[in-house]
């Protein structure tokens, strides 16, 4: 691996090795099902390309099953660590809290086995790892830089019809970790001002670095081919939802909006597909039918396709197949699949929440939605549907829009954050040895 390189200017050098914290679900996991989503993305991507700027990274996450191995190398310089922690097998998030002790403690017995100063610094995912996290960082005296994902006080302003509200338990976790991180990163701005309004964070401590995409795997392509991949016909009219089937992504949003617009136009009746690409999650699991049973409610049943989560190489053939992609959620923190649809040159209808206004240039790259009333997706995506001019210049500015964000550009930002804590780390400690 590289020699870690040394900032311009401050003589810190980056990290030499980080402990990634992801406890309530693992890189390993396949994106799309369970907790598995954006979040393990930007773990197994960031961690991939830290790993070839020479930066090795430890991923600490919770066994879930006996026979996995306590560690497993991911990728050169990248090792996933299992740490058991209760129960195996899938738990609730909910339910996580009470084993972060057992997890912590397994955490800290890995990392004893190596020589004092193993970790130069902590990095916690999720408000569950940034607890684990901040327990490792004050005992190994490194710096905890903490990402959030997703925020409690947001995600209850933003709740879906039927769907739970986070507990009081993770509101008071998410305000203790804006208090001792050393820094907090935040995927878009909106994510830092709600930081600062929501949880009274330092705006100094606050680096926004927004999340990148694979320019690499996620390219556009011909488009009759990948319809033919997953067995479409050439003149398919096919919209897209790709994520976790909860009430929170509201894949029951564009359901109602595909009735609608059968109803509005119902000559593309015959070529209309509506396909959801996801596993269960969150509420899901409550109401595993609930997709199946209200496309049937709606008369749309026979154009819906349900399919189980994809590989990245296979979900970039959806995204190619696609005409539109559609990201109708109550709250993203990102949006990482309309970054990865627009890379690979198809449109999306959004909803315009979160950092959705960051993934989507609103009426360039894709059209961004005020509220969740299907009448307003219905009208919107007739439009993009049925205009062929305006979509292949939406297509083509996709391309464009999802050029500018890189892992590549992501991996510098956090390098960024990284030196700039610890040489905060080291000016506390000079000064000490002052006093």
């Amino acid at each position: 691996m590289e020699t870690p390189d040394v900032a311009r200017g401050t003589g810190t050098a980056a990290p030499r090795r980080i402990a990634t914290i992801s406890l309530h679900t693992s890189p390993l996991d396949q994106p799309g099902t369970g907790d598995a989503g954006g979040m393990n993305v930007y773990v197994v991507e960031v961690a991939k390309r830290l790993a070839e700027r020479g930066v090795a990274v430890d991923v600490f996450t919770r066994a879930t099953s006996f026979d996995q191995p306590p560690e497993v190398e991911m990728a050169p310089g990248v090792t996933v660590r299992n740490i058991a922690a209760g129960p195996y097998g899938k738990l609730d998030k909910a339910a996580l809290a009470r084993y972060l002790c057992p997890f912590v403690h397994g955490v800290l017995r890995a990392e004893a086995e190596n020589l004092a100063g193993h970790y130069d610094l902590v990095h916690g995912h999720y408000w569950l790892s940034g607890q684990a996290g901040w327990s490792a960082a004050r005992q190994w005296g490194v710096p905890l830089v903490q990402s959030m994902h997703t925020m409690a006080r947001v995600k209850n302003m933003a709740l879906a019809e039927g769907d739970t509200p986070e507990p009081e338990a993770r509101v008071r976790g998410e305000d203790e970790l804006v208090s001792f991180s050393d820094r907090l990163v935040a995927n878009t701005d909106e994510e830092a001002v709600q930081l600062v309004n929501y949880y009274g964070a330092d705006p100094d401590r606050i680096a926004t670095v927004p999340p990148g995409v694979d320019l690499d795997v996620f390219t556009p392509g011909p488009r009759t081919r990948s319809l033919r991949r997953i067995g479409l016909p050439a003149d398919a009219v096919l919209l897209l939802f790709v994520g976790r089937v909860q009430r929170l992504k509201a894949p029951d949003v564009l359901l109602r909006a595909a009735a609608r617009l059968v109803e509005r136009a119902p000559e593309l009746r015959d070529r209309l597909v509506v396909a959801i690409v996801g596993g269960l999650s969150g509420t899901g699991y409550a109401e595993p039918a609930h997709l199946v049973e209200l496309a049937d409610s709606l008369g749309i049943a026979d154009i819906v396709r349900l399919e189980p989560p994809r590989s990245r190489t296979e979900l970039a053939h959806y995204y190619r197949a696609a005409t539109v992609t559609v990201v109708p959620s109550h709250s993203e923190s990102f949006g990482l699949v309309a970054v990865e649809s627009q890379a690979c040159g198809t449109p999306v209808v959004a909803a315009n929440v979160g950092g959705l206004p960051t993934a989507v240039r609103d009426g360039v790259s894709g059209v961004l939605i005020d509220g969740h009333d299907p009448e307003d997706y219905a009208r919107v995506l007739q439009r993009v549907v049925t205009e062929p001019a305006g979509h292949r210049r939406m297509a083509a500015a996709a391309v464009r829009h999802a050029a500018g964000l890189s892992w590549s550009a992501t991996v510098d930002g956090l390098l960024g954050v990284y030196r700039g804590s610890l040489e905060r780390q080291q000016s506390r400690i000079a000064s000490c040895g002052r006093v």
